[in-house]
């Protein structure tokens, strides 16, 4: 084979690499965001094939729509807590596991990630059962009598729950390779310095692992911001609206009003919304680094 014939293989390779990312990054993501603006400036309706153009009125009525508010102060609520608590909960079990007194690592590794590639359906489905007030485990358990997807206070925070169950062995997993990256020999410097083990930690490792708590922060907060299959399967955006985050809300104008105009311009703010929580969060991770 001659170099010319290599050559040629290896830009045709090289072309058709192109062509697939090109097409991927055309067909799914820059298609449906188009298609969201445009859907956001006309009264769109698949049902009756009504497609007419009303400008900013789809953002004038999400705007004043009380429910918006409501599900945008849910949204946040709902996603604050679940990230913070996500991180909290996956360092400190990373922490114990990475202890030299930890003992069967891989086990409780593999244990703790389990839920994770576990589907949300059927967590939420088994999470009903078990809060359920008069035959679920959680109350049994504890000894307490409360209606938890029936309360008004505790309905958002019983979803929240399940949820940081469900998904804190990613961040584990992913905090307990950073740690085991972090170079034992400054922490022995540390240590010889006389540095305790409350100022290794936050001084040092840290820091250190900071990249990783941004990823999972940033991909958490995405997510949390995403979030409907859970409200979906426990409440259905109950009691009382409780419960209805932003991409409910969509999904619920979208697909049982099918009134998709609206659902596009709610998706846009939330496009908006997500786009300036991660960049702020990327520009204040890089000011400390």
């Amino acid at each position: 084979m001659t170099m010319k014939s290599r050559l040629g293989r290896i830009l045709s390779f090289k072309n058709i690499a192109v062509f697939f990312f090109v097409a991927n990054f055309l067909v799914f993501l820059a298609y449906p965001i188009a298609k969201a603006f445009a859907g956001s400036l006309h009264y769109w309706n698949p049902m009756t094939g009504a497609y007419d153009w009303v400008g900013l009125e789809n953002f004038v009525s999400i705007l004043t729509d009380p429910l918006f508010w409501q599900s945008m102060w849910n949204t946040f609520y709902f996603s604050f807590f679940a990230v913070v608590f996500r991180i909290a909960l996956g360092l400190g079990i990373a922490v114990m596991l990475w202890s030299q007194l930890a003992k069967c690592k891989t086990a409780f590794r593999t244990l703790f990630y389990m839920p994770t590639i576990t589907p949300l359906v059927a967590v939420s489905l088994v999470w009903v059962w078990m809060y359920d007030p008069q035959f679920g485990l959680i109350d049994k358990l504890f000894g307490v009598h409360i209606n938890w997807l029936n309360d008004p206070q505790w309905a958002l925070p019983a979803i929240i729950i399940m949820t940081v169950w469900k998904d804190f062995g990613y961040a584990t997993v992913l905090y307990l390779a950073a740690l085991m990256n972090v170079p034992v020999d400054v922490l022995e410097a540390s240590q010889i310095d006389g540095a305790n083990g409350w100022q290794r930690f936050w001084h040092i490792i840290m820091p250190l692992i900071r990249p990783t708590t941004m990823f999972v922060f940033i991909t958490s907060l995405i997510t949390y911001f995403q979030a409907y299959v859970q409200i979906l399967m426990m409440t259905e955006g109950g009691p009382g609206n409780k419960t209805y985050t932003i991409s409910y809300l969509i999904y619920d104008r979208a697909f049982v009003n099918y009134d998709f105009g609206t659902a596009s311009a709610m998706s846009v703010v939330l496009f908006v919304i997500t786009g300036v929580l991660s960049f702020v969060s990327l520009r204040l991770s890089s000011r400390k680094d």
